[in-house]
């Protein structure tokens, strides 16, 4: 099993609030990461009819079956039994009384902030990272094929190509979570929805334009967006503008996930074809975007991740900030070779919005990190 990073929050968040919730994307593998690494917790699935009939018929004596120190796997099929929940956990008020999972984000949420605020520590597990997979020694051969496959846990557990898992992952997805669970009917043009959001991988959202090529009217287009992000599909990243008027975009860009179902949507399949694709910069792009997206969800972060671009097209392609100032620009560039040239609109816009340049950084696909006059350069492979 692959150590999960998260696994030491969960830990210390169990000695702080009676109930940690983890939820996050289909086969990130919440389940097996909850029963490894808290094996003195019962497990309890509400996917399994028979259980979530008991459930949902009899909370409380359901509740008393399966005392505390329990995993609720699934836990938004039944929402209904938050409520309970909370009387349990406020019994005593302990920390560390229960753990519950779920896939459906927007199920799960509401049921949370209906009935267990201030009672629960909310935590997310995205597919595996880069950083993961290098600990333990589990990495493809390269930066592309890492694009290419992604961090679904699946893919490294047993002799499946992506070509041959994502369309099934995708039909689940329909199926389960958009069909059954949040009742989109349409489900052909959701399809249709969700590769045209693949086109527009590391780009600007024009919503209305997504709304007339899908043949939907536009504010299914932004229910559908906000479906694929609730469900971690997509994330979207929006506009740094803290101060400096209005020549700013106001419009988020659009990334997925995981790169490997972007991949598989795009009808990229292998390293060759990746590296010969139009979209070989977006991609590259949203690879470290999530890398470093998924390094914060580990340490039980509220990522503040921004990009910067002006109405004359003047861009950075990352921000992070904290206690309300910029702590580091990015600039991402899927070349294998560094060129000082990198750094470009760096200096410029650096010298502009007060970005000392050790704050200045430049993530690239070659081998080497290294320091330059400009600000830091760092190879994929060696990301912090």
């Amino acid at each position: 099993m692959i150590k999960r990073s998260i696994a030491d929050t969960l830990r210390h968040n169990l000695a702080q609030f009676p109930l940690v919730s983890l939820t996050g994307p289909r086969q990130s593998g919440k389940t097996t990461l909850l029963r490894n690494e808290f094996p003195e917790f019962s497990y309890v699935s509400l996917e399994d009819p028979d259980v979530r009939a008991m459930a949902q018929d009899d909370p409380r004596s359901f509740l008393s079956l399966h005392g505390k120190h329990t995993i609720f796997d699934e836990a938004q099929r039944v929402p209904e039994l938050f409520a309970y929940l909370q009387g349990e956990v406020d019994k005593t008020g302990e920390p560390g009384q229960y753990l519950v999972s779920g896939s459906q984000n927007f199920l799960l949420m509401e049921a949370i902030s209906q009935s267990l605020a201030g009672r629960v520590a909310v935590r997310y597990l995205p597919p595996l990272s880069y950083s993961e997979m290098k600990k333990a020694d589990r990495l493809p051969a390269t930066v592309e094929e890492w694009v290419v496959r992604g961090g679904y846990p699946r893919l490294y557990d047993v002799p499946i190509s992506p070509d041959e898992y994502f369309p099934s992952y995708i039909q689940t997805y329909l199926d389960r979570d958009v069909r059954r669970d949040l009742g989109v009917v349409k489900i052909a043009e959701f399809n249709r929805f969700v590769s045209l959001c693949a086109l527009r991988i590391g780009n600007l959202v024009n919503v209305q334009a997504l709304a007339t090529e899908c043949g939907i009217n536009v504010r299914t287009a932004k229910e559908w967006l906000s479906l694929l992000e609730q469900g971690f599909i997509v994330h979207l990243l929006y506009p740094y503008h803290r101060n400096y008027g209005k020549r700013l975009v106001k419009t988020p860009k659009l990334y997925f996930t995981d790169t490997g179902l972007a991949c598989t949507l795009l009808g990229i399949e292998t390293p060759e074809d990746y590296l010969t694709s139009d979209f070989k910069g977006a991609l590259f792009e949203n690879a470290v975007y999530t890398e470093l997206l998924k390094e914060a969800y580990a340490q039980g972060q509220v990522p503040k991740f921004y990009f910067w671009r002006d109405s004359s097209g003047r861009e950075i392609d990352l921000l992070t900030e904290k206690g309300g100032s910029i702590q580091r620009a990015i600039e991402i560039k899927a070349s294998a070779t560094y060129n000082p040239k990198f750094f470009g609109t760096l200096d410029v816009l650096g010298e502009s919005l007060g970005i000392p340049p050790e704050a200045r950084e430049v993530v690239y696909s070659g081998d080497n990190s290294m320091e330059t006059r400009h600000g830091l350069v760092h190879a994929f492979a060696n990301l912090p």
